[in-house]
């Protein structure tokens, strides 16, 4: 997937650059004794200077006014233009999905440069001088998807090659905007982050469904958690239930709870729905709970599940967050398999697919995280159907004893260090927990000889923070 990337026009888009531009003329026009309105300049700023000076200077005497114009425009011009409301959120808003930045304007590239500097504002490259047919070029040129602009001009050079975003901060109006090509007009960049948020998701979902219907018969890695639940659900769109099979693997890792849930969801969305029982327990590197656990884990199961797919793909609910996480041996030993993970590969995050899934009207859209239970083993302590066990015990039995004091929790682990547990749970429930030591009887009954609350609340994937420490629990 090719890395997004958002266009946007300088003056009277991401700065109000007329109390600078309105001073620079005033100084040129002292200097040129040319008499120049500069309240009337700055009502129509948008096209390239050229133009501008053409209605003040005879045509033989504009490119001299151009440079001159230009010469005095850094001392003049910057300090007192402003960023416009909106602007730092709108750019943050790029970045924070993974985007680049794109400045195309019709001001000179150095002058343009100066503005963003002053302002802060990081950007991964600018094309100055540009106008109409030009911005186009530049528009294709850096693959911009998105183009926010305030003429109708930026939107007539976006039109037909990508999302083009009006804003009436400039000289023109929603209804010129509109007529002009834009997909959408914002009143100013306030409304970006949001209009950007359902764009990329609109944009990912599109991109999902058109890699589903590619690939045909799939069987999906179905283990009811939100991911692969969402998965299945737009697998059954794209392909119909009838080229859709769920496949949930069976072994002690998986907690009970979650092999109902799985069945229920499955019949649901009117899929066959398949128990296909996995051996990891078996393999040596598994048992063993090094930090490539996960490798041995999803070998095991990707391979499982070959013969239930019988030639079709087998899909894994991977999304883009995982794939930028970090650790994530698993997702390599699904890559050598032949698995496909058609979430990471159309950038849907776990809060797009959280979205998605709540507009689907699925109800595992804010099903809190459900790892395997392996998870919950400290790295270095082997793993055995015992310790699965009694993990599962004590995080049952520790949820109803919360449930009968009235502590409603979300996100709930107990971790095994071995002849202690770590209990790690919602962060405003630490303190209410950490005081009622007879709530943890719970787990101690389960089989654990002594018990801890984590002052740092739950968090995924903490059990990682171990590998450098090992030793400490073994």
């Amino acid at each position: 997937m090719s890395v997004l990337t958002v266009g946007f026009d300088l003056d009277m888009t991401l700065v109000d650059s007329r109390p600078g531009i309105a001073a620079t003329y005033r100084v040129l026009s002292q200097r040129t004794g040319v008499a120049i309105d500069t309240d009337l300049v700055v009502s129509r700023l948008g096209p390239p200077l050229v133009h501008e000076m053409a209605h003040w200077f005879p045509a033989e005497q504009v490119a001299e006014a151009v440079e001159e114009y230009r010469a005095l425009y850094s001392d003049h011009a910057i300090a007192p233009t402003v960023p416009l409301p909106g602007a730092v959120d709108a750019l943050a808003a790029v970045r924070a999905a993974g985007g680049r930045v794109v400045v195309v304007t019709s001001k000179l590239g150095r002058l343009a440069r100066l503005h963003l500097e002053h302002h802060g504002f990081v950007v991964d490259a600018v094309a100055g001088d540009r106008w109409a047919d030009g911005k186009t070029a530049a528009l294709r040129e850096h693959g911009v998807d998105v183009y926010v602009g305030d003429h109708v001009a930026d939107m007539a050079s976006a039109r037909d090659l990508c999302a083009a975003v009006g804003v009436t901060t400039g000289p023109c109006s929603a209804a010129e905007l509109t007529g002009a090509g834009a997909d959408v007009v914002l009143s100013d960049l306030t409304g970006f982050p949001n209009w950007f948020a359902g764009y990329l998701l609109d944009t990912r979902l599109a991109d999902l469904d058109g890699r589903l219907r590619s690939i045909g018969r799939v069987v999906v890695a179905f283990s009811g958690g939100a991911d692969s639940a969402f998965l299945l659900a737009a697998a059954v769109r794209a392909l119909g239930p009838g080229s859709v099979t769920a496949a949930t693997a069976v072994s002690a890792s998986l907690p009970a709870r979650e092999l109902v849930a799985a069945r229920e969801l499955a019949a649901a969305l009117g899929v066959p729905h398949v128990q296909v029982q996995t051996a990891e327990l078996d393999r040596p590197g598994y048992r063993a709970n090094g930090g490539d656990r996960c490798y041995f884990c999803k070998a095991e199961l990707i391979e499982a599940l070959a013969p239930v797919a019988a030639g079709a793909a087998i899909l894994t609910g991977t999304n883009a967050d995982d794939a930028v996480a970090g650790f994530r041996p698993g997702i390599r030993a699904a890559a050598e398999r032949g698995a496909v993970a058609p979430l990471r590969d159309a950038g849907l995050t776990k809060a797009q697919v959280r979205a998605a899934s709540r507009a689907w009207g699925l109800s595992t859209w804010d099903k809190p995280a459900a790892a395997c239970l392996s998870s919950r083993i400290a790295y270095g302590i082997a793993i055995t159907p015992d310790r699965l066990a009694r993990v599962d015990r004590a995080e049952v039995r520790l949820r109803a004893a919360l449930a009968a004091a009235g502590l409603q929790v979300r996100d709930l682990r107990v971790r095994d260090l071995g002849d202690a547990a770590r209990v790690e749970l919602d962060a405003d429930l630490v303190g209410q927990v950490s005081a009622r030591p007879d709530l943890l009887d719970a787990v101690r009954g389960a089989g654990f000889e002594a018990v801890e609350v984590d002052p740092r609340g739950f968090r995924s994937g903490a059990m990682n923070e171990l590998l450098a420490q090992p030793e400490r629990y073994r």
